[in-house]
């Protein structure tokens, strides 16, 4: 999540510095809040299963004086309340938090938790809980990457694992804010391995943030809340990276393609089907979320200041991380140094693109047929009707469309045209067929109006 230790990481860096809605109705960035979310408050990563539940979790505030259970709650698309979970297991007197980090095919929730730093499963059906995997202290000369021999090291900051995203072959990337390192759990679960780790991501008292397994499977994205002690420049700014998985499972070669502005305390973000990543930025006083191209270029911020004023009744304070629910966004609202629980909410922000399917072992993709037709209103008479058909936002071809008592094959590009004559007002139905032509079945829908 990073707001937590910015609060300690800002003070050390001061003193060494001296409901989704048809897109033809919002624009891009409209804001809306989607849900508040009740006691224990701080929500911090949130997540969009395949049947578009919301889950978030809960995490510790300012002061650390919050020592009471971390929570899960789980929200309908439309961000009404359906079920809130209780943590259990989690070490007596600590401040505590929860990350509600990934999912797997059997609709299991992985949570990353802080005290103890572990890895534990939520099953959302039955409530219940159980531990996947344990995080432990590494040395300091582990992120010289020289030598694994640290008997005689005195060890680091304490584990803190922060985001995760699933590899092909059932293994967890888990990115440690406190100590510069990317674990690998294996398949399964069991004793996490340190996978990679870099002088160059590593913060001191805070590293790797977010990560994400694009879209070709073989590559990780991630980002650091402040720079590493290689870094040439301010060590306030953050990055972001690429990171190949080589076909031997071992890291390939780190690249960076962005740098964040001072203290800007880049967070959790989320890559659009276009390859655009949008990134919140958890810093001080920032409340923005940045939209970056495939290349890092800045393609613009939401707000254009750091007020925070996104148009909703709540303003941006420390929005943490980013999830996709088709064109719109899930933004958590941390309002971690304010403190202000009114503040304490899930925003639903429109990005007017859809995001890139998120990898999960073993789930297939969701399938999702459009159909549109133009004119879509018209008087009584003859009209020609052009249809376009998709399938995951691509042309679909060889479909039938079904209107007025003809039909029409796609092409290539997806498109098919029908001329009807039609005679009585009200609403006549398209539908986008495949099949069995006596008994196609249908894929989506279209409507004409006629007047």
């Amino acid at each position: 999540m990073g707001a937590r230790r910015w609060l300690v990481a800002a003070l050390a860096l001061s003193t060494c510095l001296a409901c989704a809605a048809p897109a033809a109705a919002r624009q891009k960035w409209n804001t809306r809040v989607f849900a508040h979310v009740s006691d224990p408050g701080y929500p911090a990563l949130s997540l969009v299963a395949p049947d578009r539940t919301v889950y978030v979790g809960t995490f510790t505030n300012a002061q650390g004086s919050d020592t009471g259970p971390s929570k899960v709650f789980a929200y309908r698309p439309n961000g009404k309340l359906r079920r809130t979970y209780t943590i259990k297991g989690q070490t007596a007197g600590a401040a505590h938090g929860v990350q509600v980090a990934a999912i797997d095919a059997r609709g299991i929730l992985y949570l990353l938790d802080q005290n103890p730093s572990r890895v534990l499963t939520l099953n959302p059906r039955t409530g219940a809980q159980a531990t996947y995997a344990t995080f432990r202290d590494v040395p300091p000369c582990m992120s010289s990457l020289k030598t694994t021999d640290c008997s005689d090291t005195v060890m680091d900051n304490p584990p803190e694992p922060d985001y995760t995203a699933w590899g092909r072959d059932r293994s967890m990337y888990v990115t440690d804010y406190q100590q510069a390192v990317i674990w690998r759990v294996p398949p399964g679960g069991g004793k996490p391995q340190v996978w990679f780790t870099d002088p160059q991501i590593d913060g001191s008292l805070f590293g790797p943030a977010g990560i994400v397994l694009l879209p070709d499977h073989r590559t990780l994205m991630f980002d650091t809340s402040a720079g590493g002690v290689t870094t040439p420049g301010d060590p306030t700014t953050g990055q972001l990276y690429k990171l190949p998985i080589k076909p031997n499972g071992k890291p390939g070669v780190l690249r960076q393609i962005w740098e964040s502005g001072p203290k800007e305390g880049p967070d959790g973000f989320a890559v659009a089907r276009s390859g655009h990543v949008y990134l919140a930025l958890v810093g001080p006083q920032t409340n923005q979320i940045v939209e970056l191209s495939q290349t890092g270029k800045e393609l613009g911020r939401f707000p254009a200041d750091t007020s925070g004023d996104n148009g909703s009744p709540v303003p941006f304070d420390e929005p943490s991380s980013v999830q996709f629910d088709g064109s719109r966004m899930i933004v958590t609202n941390d309002a971690f140094f304010s403190g202000d629980a009114s503040h304490f909410v899930v925003f639903d922000v429109w990005a007017g693109e859809p995001g890139a399917p998120v990898f999960v072992p073993g789930l297939k993709p969701r399938v999702r047929y459009r159909l549109t037709v133009h004119p879509s209103s018209v008087g009584p008479g003859t009209h020609t009707f052009h249809f376009h058909a998709t399938r995951n936002g691509k042309a679909l071809r060889g479909a039938v469309v079904r209107f007025a008592g003809q039909s029409s094959k796609t092409d290539k590009h997806g498109n098919a045209a029908i001329v009807a004559n039609l005679t009585h007002t009200g609403r006549r139905r398209a539908r986008l067929t495949r099949g069995h032509r006596r008994h196609p079945r249908t894929l989506a829908t279209a409507s004409v109006r006629v007047h």
